[in-house]
C-alpha cells in the first residue's frame, strides 16, 4: 500500500455529558485559529467563565441528537470513510487505504497518520471535510499536519485538499439532493442556504470563506434554475459578542415567518455530514423559531451524508490530488 486518504472533520465530544463537553471545548476553543484573541484576554474568559457554564448547556443540546452509535458527526464521517474504501475496492483500486480523524477529539489526526504510515503509506492525501476554505477550520487542520511533519520528516508525503467549494461532483450531489427532496415533499415558498458563520473581521483580513460560500450557493441556485427572489444565503452558529457574517440564519427565519411566508426549506451546503449545528440548531431551534413566528411548514434538507453521488464525488476529490482517477 503506497497511497492513503485521510478524511478529517472538525470534531465531537466523546459523550453528551458536561465533563466530555468540557474536555472538547477546552481543546476547540483553546485553538488560536478558532479564537484569535490574545491569551491574556481570552484564557481567563475561557477557563474562568465559559468552561464552567457552557459544557452543561452544550451537553443538553447533544443529548437531543445523540444516537446509539454516538455523535452523528462521528457516525457519518466513519461511514463516509468506509464507503469511500468500498467504492475504491469496487472499482479495482486496492492499494489505497482510507481512514478518518477529528481535528478536536478522537480519533486524533496524528494517531491516524501514524497508523497509515506504519501500514506502509508513502503518500497521504488529507481531505478536510470543509467545502469552503477558512482559517479557523482548514488552517487549523494544516497546523496539526505541520506538527506531525516536524516529528516525522519527509518519510511520508502529505498532500492537502484546500477546498472543494465549486467542485462539479459536490455541486451535483447538492443539486440532486434538493431535487430528491422536492420530488417527495414539493417545492417551498423560499429556500434558505445556511452556512456556518465566522467573525466578519476574518473576512476583512482576507479570509476567502464568505466568497466561497456565496459561490457554492450561486452554483447550486443556477443548477436548480432558481429565481433570484426565491432563495438566499444566511450564516449560523454565531459565538461571542463580535459581529459575524450576516444575515444571521435564526433572525432571518423569524422575519420570514412574520412576513406571511407559509413554507421554507433549509439546506446547509457547508456541512457534508449532519451534526449538532444542522440537527439541533437548524432542524430544532430554527424550526421552532420559524413556526413560532407564524410560518406553517419548515423542511430541513439533510446533509449529503452517505449519498452515493457524494461518496463518488468525495472519492474523486481525493484521488485527483493523488493524480489518479476513479475509473
Amino acid at each position: 500500500m503506497n497511497d492513503a486518504i485521510l478524511l478529517v472533520n472538525l470534531g465531537t465530544p466523546d459523550a453528551p455529558t458536561a465533563p466530555a463537553l468540557r474536555r472538547y471545548l477546552a481543546e476547540f476553543l483553546g485553538d488560536r485559529r478558532v479564537v484569535d484573541l490574545p491569551r491574556l484576554v481570552w484564557w481567563p474568559i475561557l477557563h474562568g467563565i465559559i468552561l464552567n457554564t457552557r459544557p452543561a448547556r452544550s451537553a443538553a443540546k447533544y443529548q437531543r441528537i445523540w444516537t446509539r452509535e454516538g455523535s452523528p458527526l462521528k457516525v457519518h464521517t466513519e461511514r463516509q470513510a468506509k464507503l469511500v474504501r468500498g467504492l475504491l475496492g469496487h472499482r479495482g483500486i486496492a492499494d489505497v487505504d482510507v481512514a478518518w480523524a477529528m481535528r478536536y477529539g478522537q480519533p486524533a489526526i496524528p494517531g491516524e497518520l501514524d497508523r497509515l504510515r506504519q501500514a506502509g503509506a508513502r503518500r497521504i492525501v488529507v481531505v478536510p471535510l470543509y467545502p469552503q476554505f477558512s482559517a479557523s477550520t482548514t488552517l487549523s487542520t494544516r497546523d496539526a499536519l505541520r506538527g506531525w511533519r516536524q516529528r516525522h520528516g519527509s518519510a511520508v508525503e502529505i498532500l492537502e485538499v484546500e477546498d472543494f467549494h465549486d467542485d462539479p461532483g459536490y455541486i451535483g450531489a447538492l443539486r440532486q439532493s434538493m431535487r430528491d427532496h422536492w420530488m417527495t415533499s414539493g417545492r417551498p415558498d423560499h429556500l434558505v442556504m445556511s452556512f456556518h458563520g465566522i467573525p466578519k473581521r476574518a473576512v476583512e483580513r482576507g479570509d476567502p470563506y464568505e466568497s466561497q460560500c456565496r459561490r457554492t450557493a450561486d452554483l447550486l441556485a443556477a443548477e436548480l434554475n432558481l429565481r433570484d427572489d426565491s432563495w438566499q444565503v444566511t450564516f449560523q452558529s454565531r459565538f461571542g459578542a463580535a459581529e459575524w457574517l450576516q444575515p444571521y440564519t435564526q433572525p432571518t427565519l423569524d422575519r420570514l415567518g412574520r412576513s406571511g411566508l407559509k413554507r421554507v426549506d433549509v439546506i446547509c451546503p457547508g456541512f457534508p455530514a449532519d451534526c449538532l449545528e444542522t440537527l439541533e440548531e437548524i432542524n430544532m431551534e430554527c424550526r421552532e423559531t420559524f413556526l413560532a413566528a407564524g410560518g406553517n411548514e419548515f423542511r430541513y434538507v439533510p446533509c449529503l451524508n452517505e449519498r452515493p453521488d457524494w461518496i463518488a464525488a468525495l472519492t474523486d476529490i481525493a484521488l485527483s490530488k493523488l493524480g489518479r482517477r476513479l475509473g
